[in-house]
């Protein structure tokens, strides 16, 4: 088939949907240390419901080890490689434990006051389906009543972008564009898979560039180019490394963990020249069968993300002391096992924090005892700290966002600032 002028538009658009916006200077003076650069922020999505309780435990609960009998996490031990690793500072009492397999990546962030957990947080939204509670999550916007047919015309990055303005520049390191970054502001996005060759040759780019150049469809072309060398650079000098059904579903063609470790170096590189707010997806979360404990699905998923994290972190050089991650899912998963030794859709999930110059090293945000009393429907988490409200907080910290701004990235939710920054 020839080459039409239709298709080859169509083709360099593949994963660059937009121009990129111009970098400028973000500095939030209650975050920012003296002389940094952009202030940066990166949204990791875990799409599929991750189980929170299985990776920042509560050690405390003997309900826990109750419910949970062949995939609870053993209490902490010394001697014991797959035990709990206990989450406090010296001469603290420890209520909670982190999962063996983020020992070596994740607790000498936490060690550093570069990481921190908020437990019982997440969505009022109780669907418990992943693709409802996703968009839900992604908007941004209050959760409709029961039964109320859900509009979203665009995301919360999107909205803040554009409270931001002009010095925003963000971008989806997605297959397409996600919810969160979809609205009024114009946002590339980059898939991180298969991204180490060109879309077309050279000649084929040349000719594409030559039939717009000095059109208003020249920026757009000249900056996808530009993009797709970058990503294609990076990927020859960094290595490069399903589930069935619902589970693939629930994924969306987000990037699995084991991918995200690979990519995480790239992405960092990106975001470290080039973009302030970045949004990435890691699917395989969806633990209905066979999680496992401190071995097995859950622990593999988890060593991955936190080798990711730990990569992006050294990556980003000190624009890591200017940057804040947060790593959220759709909801967190049942409290008690199910008959096939893994968890189903639940509600309250564990949010992660990172950053080079957040108060990190502890589990902030409000806390109770895990009993049957205290679970959501007798099941699961319940939601303590919404995720609009924590987030709405972090913004307001990094980029000195103002009451008007923030409500129109979080319609009616009053920011919480749980001291992580």
């Amino acid at each position: 088939m020839g080459i039409t002028r239709r298709n080859l538009l169509k083709a360099a658009l593949v994963g660059v949907a937009h121009p990129l916006l111009p970098v400028r200077g973000i500095v939030s003076q209650a975050f920012a240390a003296p002389g940094a650069a952009d202030a940066k922020f990166l949204l990791v999505f875990l799409r599929g419901g991750y189980d929170a309780a299985n990776v920042v435990i509560p050690i405390g609960s003997d309900f826990y080890y109750e419910v949970r009998p062949t995939i609870a996490i053993p209490k902490p031990d010394a001697a014991n490689s797959n035990a709990a690793v206990p989450l406090a500072r010296a001469n603290d009492a420890a209520d909670w434990g982190l999962h063996p397999a983020l020992a070596e990546s994740m607790l000498p962030l936490w060690r550093r006051g570069h990481l921190g957990f908020v437990p019982f947080a997440g969505t009022s939204d109780l669907t418990r389906s992943h693709f409802e509670t996703q968009d839900s999550i992604e908007s941004g916007m209050p959760v409709s009543p029961a039964g109320g047919q859900r509009t979203y015309g665009s995301g919360f990055l999107n909205r803040l972008a554009a409270a931001l303005d002009a010095e925003a520049a963000p971008v989806a390191f997605t297959d397409g564009l996600p919810m969160v970054m979809a609205g009024d502001v114009v946002v590339p996005n980059v898939s991180l898979k298969g991204t180490g060759k060109p879309p077309f040759d050279e000649r084929q780019m040349d000719l594409l560039a030559g039939m717009y150049a000095g059109t208003r469809f020249q920026p757009l072309i000249s900056e996808g180019f530009a993009l797709r060398k970058t990503v294609a650079e990076q990927a020859e000098m960094m290595a490069q490394g399903g589930t069935p059904g619902e589970m693939q579903a629930a994924n969306r063609n987000a990037l699995t963990a084991r991918g995200f470790e690979l990519e995480a170096r790239r992405m960092a590189g990106l975001m470290k020249e080039k973009f302030n707010i970045g949004f990435i997806d890691v699917g395989g979360w969806d633990t209905h069968v066979n999680q496992g404990g401190a071995q097995g699905q859950l622990a593999n998923l988890l060593a991955s993300l936190g080798d990711g994290l730990a990569a992006f972190a050294d990556q980003m050089g000190p624009a890591w002391n200017q940057t804040v991650v947060c790593v959220l899912s759709e909801f967190g998963r049942t409290f008690r096992e199910n008959g096939t030794r893994g968890t189903d859709h639940g509600h309250g999930s564990v949010h992660w924090i990172l950053g080079g110059g957040i108060s990190g090293g502890r589990v902030a945000g409000e806390q109770v005892a895990v009993t049957p009393q205290t679970l959501n429907q007798n099941r699961d988490f319940p939601v303590l700290t919404e995720y609009r409200s924590m987030l709405a907080g972090i913004f307001r910290r990094i980029y000195s966002l103002d009451s008007a701004r923030l409500a129109r990235i979080f319609p009616n939710a009053a920011s919480v600032d749980l001291g992580l920054l």
